[in-house]
């Protein structure tokens, strides 16, 4: 269970739109805060939407988006996300590079999203950290500004800077600041909700992707299994790994054992049919993979603080 005092704390995110930029991207950057929102049951972030002097900013499929002004504005907060996608080229002047300039100061997170890190690479915010950008830009990137230490990953966090590749990356990005900020099983149970990360992928297990492949597959096939949970042993016999292999993978990423993990996943899945279903706490039970109900409400309790009850009532 995540800590009542950090669940209390509501973060600030601020997006930097440029006319052009990508609606798939905007919507990669902000629903997993939202789904965070909604798995909390509480306000965990909050998001206001900027461009440089404010008013109507139309993405690249026309939609339209109403903006208030960065410029000269004195705002705070704990993320700025900057998305110019196309025209990123034009927008690289010494009026942006300043204002961004600024805008490092004041926030504790900026991230530059798609061909965000151009943007702030002009401004000389990366010189000596890692970066990436979208791969179609990365040649001419790494051209451009050699003092920055260019990197063909899906994402990078370097210290209070962020840049991602595009807009699959950016869903990426996001899931990983929800996961230093609260554990990696609530960034887990966000993910599901987008299936994000839910094929299974036997041909080479140990490789490894954005997040550990391994660890992937393994919570796959966990949420494959809910009502007949498998063994631990034969979970990693699917997976065509070892059992100590798995374990360790999961102590690297998710900081506990698969055993810990599987019993989140199951519990988090009777609490979405409590709240969404109508079915009793028995038959929740059983297909959570529980033959006990009471043995079901105890973990159920102290998983989320009160019993199964409680959030029908308050569902």
């Amino acid at each position: 269970m995540q800590s009542s005092n950090k669940l209390s704390q509501c973060r600030s995110i601020h997006v930097l739109l440029f006319d052009n930029f990508s609606n798939h991207c905007l919507a990669n950057a902000i629903e997993p805060f939202r789904a965070a929102n909604t798995i909390a049951r509480q306000k965990l972030y909050v998001w206001e939407h900027f461009s440089l002097p404010g008013g109507k900013v139309t993405s690249s499929s026309g939609l339209p988006v109403e903006t208030r002004p960065l410029a000269g504005a004195d705002q705070r907060g704990d993320y700025l996300f900057i998305m110019p996608s196309y025209g990123y080229g034009d927008l690289s002047n010494p009026k942006t590079s300043q204002l961004l300039r600024a805008a490092h100061r004041r926030y504790a997170t900026v991230a530059g999203m798609d061909t965000g890190a151009w943007l702030l690479a002009k401004a000389g915010l990366l010189d000596g950290r890692k970066a990436t950008i979208h791969w179609d830009e990365y040649t001419s990137f790494m051209e451009a500004f050699p003092d920055v230490m260019a990197v063909e990953d899906r994402f990078v966090i370097d210290g209070g800077l962020a840049t991602c590749g595009g807009a699959s990356t950016t869903f990426e990005l996001t899931l990983e600041l929800i996961r230093r900020e609260h554990s990696p099983m609530f960034a887990l149970e966000i993910a599901a909700l987008f299936m994000h990360g839910d094929k299974l992928d036997m041909r080479d297990p140990l490789q490894r992707w954005s997040a550990d492949a391994l660890v992937r597959s393994a919570t796959a096939l966990m949420r494959r299994n809910l009502e007949q949970p498998l063994t631990i042993p034969e979970l990693a016999r699917q997976l065509r790994s070892d059992q100590r292999s798995l374990e360790k993978r999961f102590r690297d990423e998710m900081k506990t054992t698969p055993l810990s993990v599987y019993r989140g996943i199951r519990l988090r899945e009777a609490r979405r049919q409590v709240e969404l279903t109508r079915l009793s706490i028995a038959e929740i039970s059983e297909r959570c993979g529980y033959r006990n109900t009471s043995a079901m409400i105890r973990a159920f309790r102290q998983e989320f603080g009160h019993p199964p009850g409680h959030y029908r009532r308050t569902s």
